[in-house]
């Protein structure tokens, strides 16, 4: 193949995020655009690992053959050993059968090491459905040829740079996906909210158990550089994720090594099978715990009564909501002075004061916060996540409260950039929420502090916007509210409903 001059100058933010995005269109309407993440992203990393592996050559002799040599003969001198037939100058150079060539590569890359076994080998580039390829030769060789135009190594870009132009396209793709978005991809700048809600330390083990594509993490990771600018002596955090989805795991594996994270990233289904376990079955406990699982998820009454981890000692949720139930997976994960942050649906803050089997819900609110082990609720504003225009709301669970029997609510729901297709947080609305977090104070239209006897006599309802009105909104009751009160009044309709119809039957009796 016709290699066209590489670009070895700096690379800028911004000129990575071009180029990857426009390796992104070459593949663009061929295929679905939730599914081209699945062909370019393995690629993408695959040029970083064989233009390292290339600097690593020459860093240990000048002398090619010698190098490979000691490489072949001991392949721990190198971060990750690429075969010959996966270097990139070997892709590039193949004229025919490309889709087949680069599945052989990148599934020998991947028995060479075995930590991308399930992270590259994943896709089948010579995929076809009803006789038809997936991806074709020449779209594929478009798209090699385009990133065949910059170099990956480790004088030619920035870890961090490279890593915030692949958050850049997994926000594209997020985009681009709709609906399906929300499986993988928190947006990230409610990522960055819990970052700095989450406040990484040093040495702190920090969890995340839906994982995604590793996003919340990765924002983790840099709020900590922003805070200790890569300080000697300073202990990095280790951070752990689940994901369920194997192609959302291998996304996740790949960001971590992309911003050179320490994570270890596991493929299940956290709720029936944890993969984070001590050494005598328990699981694992860690400092930081945060999460943004899929809202009202619905699993079948076995899964809690049938735990073997003890983790729903709270009580059981209902079929149709598991909010609470990953609220307590996350903190039966949780050791004695950890903090967990979630985002979950709004209804999940106050569901069951109409009565009926959400009261499920109620009485696990009611324990934790009797237990005093919320520490505050942040209600977000509307139309930030990709898969819905509801609002969501944070939980902060605190197992070492500063402020003991109170719980700080913050209305938020004003707070943002209104944007297409989504609304976002800006840069003074995280640092102006995280402030107001730390500094634990009221004000006005904005945050309320709660005591044990308000939330009692509150029917542990803990929406904010239950107890702080927004200016806009002072005649109009909470939208939880008006559900509660339709509920009722649906319960009291269908009492009537039954009481005539007792009335009707004994009439026709007589």
């Amino acid at each position: 193949m016709a290699s066209k001059e590489k670009d070895t100058s700096s690379n800028n933010g911004r000129s990575l995020e071009n180029w990857l995005w426009e390796a992104a269109c070459s593949i663009r309407g061929e295929i679905d655009a939730s599914k081209y993440k699945d062909f370019i992203l393995p690629l993408i990393f695959l040029k970083r690992l064989s233009d390292v592996f290339e600097d690593e050559l020459n860093n240990l002799n000048k002398d090619r053959k010698i190098a490979k040599k000691l490489v072949d003969a001991d392949h721990s001198l190198v971060r990750f050993f690429v075969p010959e037939k996966a270097l990139w100058d070997n892709i590039t150079r193949q004229t025919t059968n490309l889709g087949e060539y680069i599945t052989d590569a990148m599934r020998l890359l991947a028995r060479e090491n075995p930590r991308l076994e399930g992270v590259v080998d994943v896709i089948d580039f010579n995929q076809s459905t009803s006789g038809q390829r997936t991806i074709s030769d020449a779209s594929l060789r478009k798209l090699v040829e385009i990133l065949n135009r910059k170099r990956l190594g480790l004088k030619d870009v920035d870890t961090d740079l490279l890593g915030r132009a692949y958050e850049y396209l997994l926000r594209k793709f997020a985009e681009g996906s709709g609906q399906s978005a929300g499986e993988f991809y928190t947006p990230p700048t409610v990522a960055k909210l819990m970052s700095c809600l989450i406040d990484p330390q040093p040495g702190d083990e920090i969890y995340d158990p839906t994982c995604g594509t590793a996003g919340l993490l990765v924002k983790c990771n840099d709020r900590f550089i922003e805070k200790y600018d890569n300080k000697p002596k300073i202990k990095q955090p280790k951070y752990y994720g689940q994901e369920i989805n194997p192609p959302t795991y291998a996304m996740a594996k790949i960001n971590a090594f992309m911003h050179d994270m320490s994570a270890e990233i596991a493929i299940g289904d956290t709720m029936n099978r944890p993969a984070f376990k001590e050494d005598n079955g328990s699981l694992k406990k860690f400092d930081k715990v945060l999460a943004n699982p899929m809202w009202n998820q619905k699993f079948d009454q076995t899964v809690y009564e049938g735990d073997l981890y003890n983790r729903f000692a709270f009580g059981y949720p209902p079929n149709s909501h598991a909010d609470w139930g990953w609220i307590q997976h996350m903190f039966a994960s949780l050791k004695d002075d950890g903090k967990l942050s979630v985002i979950i649906d709004t209804g999940a803050l106050s569901r069951g004061s109409g009565g009926g089997e959400s009261d499920k819900e109620k009485a696990i609110r009611k324990a934790f916060i009797e237990k005093d082990l919320i520490e505050a609720v942040i209600l977000l504003p509307d139309n930030l996540f990709y898969n819905t225009s509801s609002a969501g709301a944070i939980i902060i669970i605190n197992k070492n409260k500063r402020h003991k029997n109170q719980i700080l609510l913050i209305n938020a729901s004003k707070l943002c950039e209104k944007g297409r297709p989504k609304n976002f947080l800006r840069d003074e609305d995280i640092t102006f929420l995280t402030q107001a977090y730390k500094n634990w104070k009221e004000e006005e239209n904005i945050s309320k502090i709660l005591r044990l006897e308000e939330l009692r006599n509150g029917d542990y309802n803990l929406s904010p916007s239950r107890f702080v009105m927004q200016e806009a909104d002072e005649n109009l009751p909470p939208i939880e509210e008006l559900i509660i009160e339709l509920d009722k009044l649906e319960k009291e309709r269908s009492r009537i409903d039954l009481e005539l119809t007792t009335i009707f039957k004994k009439l026709n009796l007589k």
